[in-house]
């Protein structure tokens, strides 16, 4: 069973730690224990229960994700050598003896007191990296693998094993519109030194006969995330860490996969602060027209976004900020800019590309920049269809250098309720944004806030098991250019 667990300020209702921990219920006999399915009782019951699925999903699979991870890291992520700290500087071993105090009523050592001994040993290797007191910022991976009891003795060794730009890796990478000089002298530097460090815990316990045989059992392995700040709260810059050992490269690659890992935890986090769109009314028009172009104006703006796949001139991008991630997916289209806008601004075009609508129709007209649209999707595995009521604006640009937009959102319409047999979905901001890159081709960004609405979708590609973004994207890149030459004919400015 999994157990959700949030604990909040009172009085101020700040929320200070989120956790999800998976219970086995222990038989007293031989027999199984067969546990009673929760009632769902309200929306947001059945909200929990579909993400509480996908994270089992998730633990299910994280082996076989971990290590396709792993593969994708190897290629993707090198460290320089140059100026990095060896991490065999920051391992730590500490040894704890249990008493019946550390022990519950069966003799068996509490998980709290073991999780506290192993962020006071992952605390202190850390803070051999950034000379400060680290903060803990999240605990990654915390699993049993085995009981320990009164008498025991646990053997604690830590170790970090990479730094990141933030809490899941953010990667920031040269584009071409910026000088290289630029990059080169004030940007690049500063990538030499991060902000959060990954610590990997490993417990052994033994008994005293274990202990000179020399056959320590492996109970507990945990990834503690660290930050450091100063006096005035700020974060504090840290160093490169360099692997000096197979084993080490094993952990520093390790790392970045996890974080990968952490990105689609994240999403379904993000996802949970959905809220209802706003009501679509004559007198708010202009400035839900207006709101939705400068969303995904300022989301595209943001900086931070860190490249997760660059495959067959399709790029995967992330961003985090907060408790909200945004995905962003880049390709290269041999089409003119104005006939890529024309193509996928009329969304009802958007059935022959894109399997995730199964419906789409107009139900308003607004102008010839606004239209809202009602979209079905088919059904995720245990789940009822969705669907989404969207507003659709589009803008052209002033200059050349500017894109063409397509930004989304959800509204609510009164004459379109949600109905039983959907569930009812939101897009809090999407859409495109196309650059001409020639009188024949451009460049074309479709941009996402992830909410519960679309988490499914995108919960495999983050964790490297699906590829249907990319498959997705390639359909669309086929649609646009095979429609070039009709469009091509006919005149549309």
């Amino acid at each position: 069973m999994e157990v959700g667990i949030k604990v909040m300020v009172q009085d101020v209702e700040k929320i200070v730690s989120v956790a999800y921990a998976t219970y086995v219920a222990k038989p007293a006999g031989a027999g199984k224990i067969e546990l009673e399915p929760v009632k769902l009782l309200s929306t947001e019951d059945h909200l929990e229960h579909s993400l509480a699925i996908e994270r089992r999903r998730i633990r299910l699979g994280y082996e076989e994700v971990f290590q396709n991870l792993m593969q994708e890291s190897n290629k993707e992520d090198t460290f320089e050598e140059k100026g990095g700290v060896a991490t065999d500087l920051t391992h730590v071993q500490s040894i704890e003896l249990i008493q019946p105090p550390h022990a519950n009523h069966h003799g068996n050592t509490f998980g709290g007191q073991i999780m506290a001994w192993m962020e006071t040993v992952a605390s202190i290797s850390a803070s051999r990296l950034c000379h400060s007191y680290p903060v803990l910022k999240s605990v990654n991976m915390f699993k049993f693998w085995g009981p320990s009891v009164v008498g025991d003795h646990l053997v604690f060794n830590a170790i970090v094993n990479n730094t990141f730009q933030n809490s899941v890796g953010l990667g920031v990478h040269r584009s071409e519109a910026l000088p290289v000089a630029v990059w080169n002298k004030w940007l690049q530097p500063m990538l030499k030194f991060c902000l959060y460090v990954e610590v990997g815990v490993r417990v052994e316990a033994c008994n005293c006969e274990e202990w000179i045989k020399n056959q320590a059992r492996h109970i507990n392995s945990a990834f503690l995330i660290f930050n450091a700040v100063n006096d005035s709260g700020e974060l504090l810059t840290l160093p490169r860490i360099k692997p000096t050992t197979q084993d080490g490269m094993r952990r520093y690659h390790g790392a970045i996969a996890r974080r990968r890992i952490r990105l689609i935890r994240k999403c379904m986090l993000s996802a949970k602060a959905d809220k209802p769109s706003f009501l679509w009314e004559k007198s708010n028009q202009a400035y839900m027209s207006y709101s939705n172009i400068a969303a995904l104006t300022r989301l595209a703006a943001k900086p931070g976004w860190e490249v997760t796949s660059a495959v067959d001139d399709i790029k995967i991008w992330t961003h985090e900020e907060g408790e909200m991630v945004s995905l962003k997916v880049e390709m290269q289209v041999n089409i003119p800019s104005h006939l890529a806008f024309c193509l996928l601004s009329d969304f009802t075009l958007r059935l022959q590309w894109d399997k995730h609508f199964l419906t789409c129709k107009v139900l308003q007209a607004v102008n010839e920049d606004d239209k809202i649209y009602y979209v079905t999707s088919p059904p995720m595995t245990g789940h009822k269809p969705r669907d989404f009521v969207i507003l659709v604006s589009q803008r052209q640009p002033f200059k050349p250098s500017e894109p063409y937009i397509v930004a989304v959102k959800s509204v609510t319409l009164t004459s379109m309720p949600p109905s039983s047999e959907y569930w009812r979905s939101e897009l809090l901001c999407a859409g495109f944004q196309i650059y001409s890159d020639s009188d024949s081709s451009c460049t074309v960004c479709y941009f996402n806030q992830v909410t519960s609405g679309v988490v499914p979708y995108f919960a495999a590609n983050l964790t490297g098991s699906s590829k249907s973004i990319e498959d997705t994207t390639l359909e669309c890149k086929k649609f646009l250019e095979m429609n070039n030459s009709k469009l091509k004919l006919k005149t549309y400015f």
